[in-house]
């Protein structure tokens, strides 16, 4: 069954190569214009639901900017989209709440893989399957965080579907179990809690792309029961310089190397 005109993607509402093949995900469709000023000669492509989308362009080659909402569902969704569309690399730039002690408020993290524990990924592969960035984009995120002098952290993530069942566990009917895992999560050392990344990880390994996450931390709930110092930033214009420069490094290795990743 088709949903949409031909070439036009339903709830995207964007045509076939209309994007560019180099996008980044925020999950704020008010973060979008925010991003697209880093970007040479933005424009407002598309506004569809929680899906906002913006075309400039990054060392001479077209670049989009996606907004994809909360949760995996939607996310999943716009990925789907955009790489019909013609997109083939992904980074996602959002926010997350801390869970090592040691990320502080303001601290970014990026993600090398993510713990499903989320229901959108089950639907593309078993469980057994990870959840993992590709190696380039971790690579060129890591590169750019540190030529901008930021603090930046580098592991795994937690992604869940209830922002309330991580914050208020002891409400919810199944809180032993939350709680359990919660923990275990700590045990094995997660850097942060989101919401969108293990199923962007999964979608990409499936449609054969690169993805790859960076997110500002705005708090960490593990350093407020510690008594730590644990303000409540929300300036994400950290994630975004770094999210935009790694594209920027993607971009020139690629055609450094002369890939073809079409």
């Amino acid at each position: 069954m088709k949903y949409a005109d031909a070439g036009m993607q339903y709830h995207l509402q964007i045509h076939d190569g209309e994007v560019g093949k180099y996008v980044i995900l925020p999950g704020d469709p008010k973060r979008c214009e925010k991003i697209a000023r880093f970007l040479s000669d933005p424009v407002l492509a598309a506004d569809s639901r929680e899906f906002v989308t913006y075309n400039g362009y990054l060392e001479g080659t077209k670049v989009s900017v996606t907004s994809t909402g909360i949760g995996g569902p939607s996310a999943a969704i716009a990925m789907e989209e955009l790489v019909k569309a013609g997109a083939h690399t992904f980074i996602r730039v959002g926010t997350c709440g801390g869970m090592d002690p040691a990320v502080k408020s303001g601290d970014l993290v990026i993600a090398t893989g993510a713990v499903r524990a989320e229901g959108t990924s089950r639907e593309y592969a078993p469980v057994e399957f990870p959840a993992v960035a590709d190696p380039d984009v971790v690579c060129a995120l890591r590169k750019a965080a540190a030529a901008l002098s930021l603090p930046c952290h580098v592991g795994v993530v937690q992604c869940k579907d209830s922002f309330y069942g991580q914050h208020e566990p002891e409400l919810m009917p199944v809180s032993c179990e939350l709680e359990q895992k919660w923990n275990a999560w700590l045990r094995l050392g997660c850097k942060a809690s989101e919401m969108e990344s293990a199923a962007l990880f999964v979608v990409a390994s499936y449609l054969k792309v690169r993805c790859g996450s960076v997110f500002l931390t705005v708090a960490n709930q593990e350093r407020e029961k510690a008594g730590l110092s644990n303000p409540v930033v929300h300036d994400t214009q950290s994630a975004i310089r770094t999210g935009v420069e790694a594209l920027r490094r993607l971009i020139l290795e690629d055609a450094r190397r002369g890939t073809d990743l079409v």
